[in-house]
């Protein structure tokens, strides 16, 4: 199978505006503008006090994790500290970059500054990366976003649950911004009148690092041994070891679905989980809801669900079931580049409007277009 281009600057990004792919206008349930009132309405109280849950469980694991340093018992401590660090990170930077989390501006913008950090993301870059996201969900040559690019590589894949790899990566993206260089797929999405702020945050996040790194030197210098390894194991670190939630998830998001369609239904995924994964994923679970309606704050989708649930396909009924779709497609994808799982609407739905999905000639095949078995 040959490569796609899924860069933003070649000819993908041609032919998705060429195809009216581009900014289009998209599928959305019907909602009563009083209803979708009442839905969008950001309250302080439930972001404030899941916050303070996961700031309180931050600091509860990791004095754990030092004081009992030396023992196992210290591994359970810094092993729920790596998940609170690295996976739920990933919905607060989300969450709160929507703005749409806390009612106070300000809220929003501390969190996401904090998150984005732990999840070593440049704060001004994936502002604009994911609002295009949600402007071309999907769309090949304008989402800079879509994490099943093809042919996939599964190897990767599965190496991105531990995430060393997108680490070094992060990094490295960092480093070339905090020295002034923006790659041509950043300057796509990004003004640029907020290149010099991209620049600032970038340059903002390397000092945090390399002071840790100084820590870190000067605890080895000063004769505590291993013991030195613990600020990686505060700040940095958990971006490695605890991400493999954020991934689990994430990739649950697209994957096996339809690219260049201009209905949510077919390119999202909605499935149900266990109560603890839903406050670690901030109720992104609810997926199609999300990007339907993306002003919609997390504590008022599974209201959202609830009422337009009639016109949306069946969500997965667990996170396995959701991987058991996803994985059987991915690898039919392999030998089938034009296979995408269509979802099974209820009796109740608007059907599918074939014209909105002007697919890209050279990827998708209707005679492939059909449920997965």
């Amino acid at each position: 199978m040959a490569t796609r281009d899924y860069s933003l600057t070649g000819p993908s990004a041609k032919r998705a505006v060429d195809a009216g792919l581009s900014a289009a206008e998209w599928y959305h349930t019907d909602v009563s503008r009083k209803e979708m009132k009442a839905l969008m309405k950001r309250r302080d109280g439930p972001p404030m006090r899941d916050t303070m849950i996961w700031a309180f469980l931050h600091v509860l694991f990791a004095t754990g994790g030092i004081y009992f340093w030396g023992s196992w018992v210290a591994v359970p401590f810094w092993l729920a500290y790596g998940l609170l660090y690295g996976s739920a990170c990933d919905s607060r930077w989300h969450e709160c970059g929507h703005g749409t989390a806390f009612r106070t501006r300000w809220m929003n913008d501390v969190i996401y500054h904090i998150a984005s950090f732990q999840i070593m993301r440049n704060p001004v870059n994936w502002r604009w990366s994911h609002a295009r996201h949600h402007t071309d969900t999907l769309i090949v040559g304008r989402d800079p976003e879509i994490a099943w690019m093809h042919p996939i590589r599964l190897g990767m894949k599965a190496l991105a649950y531990v995430g060393l790899h997108d680490t070094l990566v992060s990094l490295k993206t960092l480093a070339r911004n905090a020295v002034g260089w923006l790659s041509p797929d950043e300057k796509d999405y990004i003004p640029q009148s907020e290149w010099p702020k991209a620049v600032f945050w970038a340059r903002i996040h390397m000092v945090i690092y390399a002071f840790t790194v100084g820590v870190a030197t000067m605890m080895f210098l000063g004769g505590l041994g291993w013991k030195a390894i613990i600020p990686f194991l505060l700040i940095g670190g958990p971006r490695i070891y605890g991400c493999w939630h954020m991934v689990m998830t994430g990739l649950l998001q697209h994957g096996g679905l339809a690219e260049d369609v201009l209905d949510h239904r077919l390119n999202s995924r909605t499935l149900y989980m266990n109560p603890i994964s839903r406050w670690i994923y901030w109720n992104m679970n609810y997926h199609v809801e999300h990007h339907m309606f993306p002003m919609v704050p997390y504590y008022a989708l599974p209201a959202l669900h609830e009422l337009i649930n009639y016109d949306l396909p069946s969500p997965n009924t667990s996170i396995w079931d959701g991987y058991r779709e996803m994985i059987g497609a991915v690898l039919r994808q392999r030998r089938e580049p034009g296979y995408f799982v269509k979802k099974n609407l209820p009796a109740t739905a608007k059907p599918y409007r074939e014209d909105l999905h002007t697919h890209v000639p050279e990827r998708q095949d209707r005679r492939n277009s059909h449920a997965l078995d």
